[in-house]
């Protein structure tokens, strides 16, 4: 079972010019955190996406906030309402938006607002390939990313899909925060590797915040 109080302080870890992790910044609220996932996905529940080649994603998804993201056969979109059910997204929580804020600030990013907040769950062997966050109309919002649960191994890329990547890991609390010059970077997450969270259970939520519009 994992180490759930690691006494170890939080820091932040240059990632690339605009890209840092910060390490445990999303620890100590990570029970609240998990009840307010659960409080969305009652509303709307976690679905496997249909990729518009027609492939089932591994990543369970819900969103929360003003918009979602969602993936079927018309494309990649941002929209007010769930295309699986016609209903809106459930509401952002005000702490899901204050920890955004305080995160994109800490690395750099004043002002971020976001109106959107995808929140993926990692079941064992689930993963996410390599792509790029281009689907928002305005690049220069960063994105923030918390990692909750199970460790995963997170890959950051360069502006091609070929490039080489960094592979590090993120662990229960970790924050990503990327943007200005690294917004457009490509990015992913390996097989989740089995294993049970004190917390968690047996998978890895990460809730990523952006700002789908101006």
């Amino acid at each position: 079972m994992l180490d759930l109080f690691s006494e170890e302080a939080p820091w932040a870890e240059p990632l690339a010019d605009g890209a840092v992790i910060l390490r445990r910044r999303a620890r100590d609220q990570a029970e609240q955190l998990m009840a307010l996932v659960t409080e969305v996905s009652a509303k709307n529940p976690f679905h496997h996406r249909i990729t518009p080649g027609g492939h089932r994603m591994s990543v369970a998804m819900t969103n929360c906030g003003d918009f979602g993201w969602s993936t079927d056969s018309r494309g990649y979109q941002y929209s007010e309402r769930d295309s699986a059910t016609g209903h809106r997204w459930p509401s952002m929580p005000e702490l899901f938006r204050q920890l955004a804020t305080r995160s994109a600030a800490e690395a750099g990013f004043a002002d971020f607002n976001p109106d959107a907040c995808l929140i993926n769950r990692y079941e064992p062997g689930a993963k996410l390939t390599l792509h790029q966050d281009k689907d928002e109309q305005d690049l220069k919002q960063p994105i923030v990313s918390v990692s909750l649960g199970l460790p995963a191994v997170f890959q950051f890329g360069g502006f091609e899909r070929g490039d080489a990547t960094q592979r590090v890991l993120l662990e229960h609390g970790d924050i990503v925060v990327w943007g200005g010059p690294s917004r457009l970077r490509y990015h992913g997450i390996l097989p989740l590797k089995p294993g049970i969270h004190a917390l968690i259970g047996a998978f890895r939520y990460n809730l990523t915040f952006r700002r789908a519009f101006r």
